[in-house]
């Protein structure tokens, strides 16, 4: 495929989806930001992209709970053109909010239908953090899934985080290890030395510091720190004393999507 398209979802309260598309674009792809309503008055038009995003920020507020409404606005109405999304072997990238969404919807971790599951029982959630605070900081992500496609194995990420609700819960002890031996755990936190520790090194209190998840496929990635955070060397909080770094961490999420989808699509 000579041109990759990404269609980055908008609605109320998300402000982080001009990154995103800068971020994408930056990987090589044409995008377009498109609010989810008009998205939802029109499902078909997901057939003309190969990458699906839903951004960070705080979608409606997180009046009800973090990415709540907007997930039972797909669920309601784009379950199906999601499940066709996914089946037809595109790509799905949830950032944050966008992360807290994928769960909700039980688009993520996949243990369940998309949109035909009894949300009572969601394996999967995202709570508030440990720290009983919004949490802004820098966090090191050592990478688990070696499926993944949004993944670089073996390259160890420094990035930013920026929630209050993170903190990746399962509904039982099962779905945890469940989870583990499935090869659902895209990331974890770690320090520079890629050990896991208390917080600060793991800022919401994850259990196994998960950071973030992927389904089966490995085509759908859904994590907690902002990766269009730092997609230029410039924005590395040490950037003037780092040598001969021009590389920025976040922007490995983006340019492996894009040449996923360039040699598979």
């Amino acid at each position: 495929m000579e041109q990759v398209r990404a269609i980055v979802v908008r609605a109320a309260g998300i402000n982080c989806d001009m990154e995103t598309e800068h971020a994408f674009r930056l990987a090589g792809a044409e995008v377009d930001r498109v609010h989810v309503n008009r998205i939802i008055e029109t499902p078909g038009m997901l057939e003309g992209y190969q990458i699906f995003v839903l951004p960070g920020g705080f979608s409606y507020g997180d009046d009800v709970a973090a990415g709540k409404i907007l997930a039972n606005q797909m669920v309601h109405h784009l379950a199906d053109a999601l499940r066709k999304f996914i089946d037809d072997g595109k790509l799905v990238l949830g950032i944050c909010n966008g992360f807290q969404v994928l769960v909700k919807t039980q688009i993520l971790p996949g243990l369940a239908p998309i949109g035909g599951s009894d949300t009572s029982q969601q394996p999967v959630s995202i709570t508030n953090n440990d720290s009983g605070k919004y949490e802004d900081r820098w966090v090191y992500l050592e990478p688990v899934s070696e499926e993944c496609v949004f993944i670089s194995p073996g390259r160890r990420l420094y990035l930013p985080v920026a929630h209050g609700e993170g903190k990746v819960v399962a509904r039982d002890s099962a779905i945890l290890d469940r989870l583990e031996a499935e090869g659902h755990v895209a990331f974890r936190y770690v320090d520079a030395e890629g050990r896991q520790g208390p917080f600060p090194i793991n800022p919401n209190g994850s259990p196994n510091s998960v950071a973030g998840l992927t389904d089966s496929t490995g085509r759908v990635l859904g994590l907690m720190p902002h990766p269009e955070r730092f997609v230029h060397r410039t924005q590395h909080p040490h950037w003037t004393r780092r040598a001969n770094r021009d590389d920025a961490d976040g922007m490995s999420v983006f340019s492996n999507a894009v040449a996923y989808v360039k040699q598979n699509l």
